[in-house]
């Protein structure tokens, strides 16, 4: 059943009849709280961005102290700004764009079952207006008391997820009551590296791409595809840094294209930042080492990304032209992100709905925040406590 605002009125009517915890289950709503990177769109915003990006995602893996981070972000948006203006004819990132689509599209689809008790909200890791706090604040302002945390990043990290998690903490302090916390309910989606559907459909735009474009004129085995996930640093400070999903992720999309496509590489692409490993091949080496092995046409597609940015976009083309200098007789294909793929869309709503069903059914967290630092007093005398106790049982073993 749907519950309209007619339904919802209906029901607080019937509360004096007994029906007080049926009412309250319908009067449940949950905030889905769909998270990105994002990208500037105006120019002026590159410093803004970059030392936000910095001290996230940055401070995790390279030795930089937090002094360097606003100077250095106005360094880089230099480069950002040749690159994206000059070398790239005014270039603007479709991502945000792409991003609302997902948003509106997998709403949609919530709300054909659930109606307007789910509403899904983006926020984006580095852009203002849609930073986690300013979006949480909204969904706090608007009355919703369920959150479902929805990074909508196919790999869980430090990088990805872990960054989501870390503002949406930060931003729960800063908004939470004094006595009683205004989250009545949390939930969480990882990442889908491994979901089967996925799976299906990374193989399935390949093989689509092959029989459109290059199936008439390669035979299978001439045909090289390079799986593209997002590159990352081998050591970062102890947190997962999304390898092992990364590389679990290529193993099963390549699983399901080998049979019929044998030159199959995973391609990094990498932010080669200086000192620090990162993960190999990247994306330009996996292309040479695939035309090294009979390739004459190459497919690059980014498993590794749900929605197009300047590194699939402006990055890709880079390596391509690159490529081409070197090897003009290899036809190359650049393949888009998963998008607003409608397929992709109605699987992303369904991932979130056994979490929308879980938070409207399950009782309400009371959370009280100021008992945190009386808790953590408890806590601490009673290990105190524990460890003195040992201690002296220790002595007194010895002594007998």
């Amino acid at each position: 059943m749907v519950a309209t605002p007619e339904k919802l009125q209906q029901s607080t009517q019937d509360s004096s009849s007994g029906s007080d915890t049926t009412n309250a289950t319908l009067r449940d709503r949950v905030a889905v709280l769909l998270m990105g990177y994002g990208e500037v769109e105006s120019y002026e915003d590159f410093a803004n961005y970059n030392e936000q990006a910095l001290n996230l995602l940055t401070a995790k893996f390279a030795p930089v102290p937090t002094w360097v981070y606003p100077p250095l972000a106005k360094l880089l948006a230099v480069f950002d700004l040749h690159e994206w203006q000059h070398q790239h004819n005014h270039f603007i990132s479709p991502h945000n764009a792409i991003f609302e689509q997902q948003r509106a599209g997998i709403e949609q689809h919530l709300q054909e079952k659930w109606g307007d008790r789910v509403q899904v909200f983006k926020a984006f890791n580095f852009c203002a207006p849609f930073l986690p706090e300013q979006v949480l604040t909204e969904i706090k302002t608007q009355g919703f008391d369920k959150l479902l945390i929805y990074p909508l990043l196919v790999v869980d990290s430090i990088f990805t997820s872990g960054i989501a998690i870390e503002q949406v903490n930060k931003a729960l302090g800063t908004l939470s009551d004094e006595t009683e916390h205004w989250v009545k309910g949390v939930r969480y989606i990882p990442s889908f590296y491994n979901q089967p559907d996925y799976i299906e459909l990374m193989a399935s735009m390949v093989e689509e791409q092959i029989a459109k474009s290059l199936a008439s004129a390669y035979l299978p085995s001439q045909i090289g595809i390079v799986l593209m996930n997002h590159g990352c640093p081998h050591k970062a400070k102890g947190f997962t840094s999304g390898i092992d999903e990364s590389q679990a992720l290529y193993e099963l999309v390549r699983e399901r294209l080998i049979y019929r496509y044998p030159l199959i590489s995973v391609g990094w692409l990498n932010h080669q930042t200086p000192l620090i490993e990162w993960t190999q091949p990247n994306t330009e080496l996996a292309a040479k080492n695939l035309i090294d092995l009979g390739a004459k046409a190459l497919v690059f597609m980014p498993i590794g990304f749900a929605t197009e940015n300047h590194e699939t976009l402006l990055d890709v083309e880079h390596i391509i032209h690159a490529l081409r200098r070197k090897h003009a007789d290899v036809t190359y294909v650049q393949m888009p992100c998963v998008n607003d793929n409608p397929t992709f869309l109605k699987m992303a709503a369904d991932w979130a709905d056994e979490q929308v069903a879980a938070l409207l059914s399950e009782q309400a967290l009371a959370v009280n925040p100021s008992l945190a630092p009386i808790q953590g007093a408890v806590h601490s005398h009673s290990h105190s406590h524990d460890h003195d106790h040992h201690h002296h049982g220790h002595d007194h073993h010895h002594t007998h």
